[in-house]
């Protein structure tokens, strides 16, 4: 049996650090990195989702990473993404991300073409090969990959002894249940919708990763806390609470993670930039959101910290 204990509680995403001229900002990286160290949050999961890596090279990729292992003083576990439509620049990010020393590196399918199970398996283990000392975790968001995990492709991954569990971001909380059946106490299951982070811990997954608990990491480890002595009430009405900032985080022109650096930069003091094209910047009406949501996560943190 293995130990997974580095793996359990709350796991921010981290989100693309970019200067003014939509480069990597190696400070910025840095700088949220520290931040999260000094929020007491568990990892971070680094270049996915909400870090854009979809619109990111290989090479800012590699920048990133370098720069969180930088300052990362080892209190943060670090799972690094490392999914590309190509294998081969994958298998790159994967052997630069065990050359660092994270703790796992995880992985989408190839997206666009509908492949077959068996090239999806085969696509993840050739990933693993590249980093054959490190942790593998499957990342599940049919909703965005256009392909689901089944439990047959999650049982033939199983046959490969560093995969150690699912970061299932699909919405139904019964795919949690299925993969906690079927991974049993040898593997880990993250919750990855953030709107149900209460919904999937309590169908079994034993920690989160979500692309908003960056911006409100406070709330997130406060639910976390009333998960494990079983204040569901509490918990319940945070959770509430958050969704309702994440919706008013939704309802800008812009895209989202740019809602989330400009209220980190309100809240916070951190300059994160902007998003990476081709994903919408905020606009000037967009400005009236981002205070409203950023003095509701203030309002949120009074209430129940």
């Amino acid at each position: 049996m293995r130990n997974l204990e580095k793996y359990e509680g709350v796991i921010p995403a981290f989100y693309a650090c970019l200067d003014e001229n939509g480069n990597v900002d190696e400070n910025g990286v840095q700088a949220l990195t520290r931040y999260f160290i000094d929020k007491g949050v568990k990892g971070i999961y680094v270049n996915g989702s909400s870090g854009e890596c979809i619109y990111l090279t290989v090479p800012e990729r590699k920048k990133v990473l370098e720069n969180v292992m930088k300052a990362n003083d080892g209190s943060l576990t670090v799972i690094a993404h490392v999914a590309c439509n190509s294998t081969e620049e994958s298998k790159e990010l994967a052997r630069h991300a065990e050359a660092l020393g994270v703790d796992a590196i995880a992985s989408i399918p190839p997206i666009y073409f509908k492949l077959p199970e068996h090239a999806i398996a085969k696509y993840w283990n050739d990933i693993s090969d590249a980093a054959p000392n490190t942790d593998f975790i499957i990342y599940n968001i049919p909703q965005l990959a256009g392909v689901a995990l089944t439990p047959g492709l999650y049982a033939e991954m199983r046959k490969n002894p560093r995969v150690i569990g699912v970061k299932n971001s699909s919405m139904p909380v019964q795919d949690i249940q299925m993969f906690c059946a079927d991974g049993g106490e040898d593997h880990i299951v993250f919750n990855g919708p953030d709107e149900q982070f209460i919904s999937g811990r309590l169908m079994g997954a034993k920690a989160g990763i979500g692309g908003t608990y960056g911006v409100m990491p406070e709330l997130f480890l406060k639910m976390d806390e009333c998960l494990k002595n079983k204040d569901l009430e509490t918990a319940r009405a945070i959770q509430y609470d958050v969704n309702s900032i994440i919706y008013k985080m939704c309802s800008a022109h812009g895209n989202m993670y740019a809602v989330i650096k400009a209220i980190l930069k309100k809240n916070e003091g951190l300059e994160l930039g902007t998003v990476k094209a081709p994903l919408a910047p905020l606009c000037e009406a967009d400005m009236v959101i981002v205070d409203e949501a950023a003095d509701m996560i203030c309002a949120a943190k009074k209430k129940y910290l």
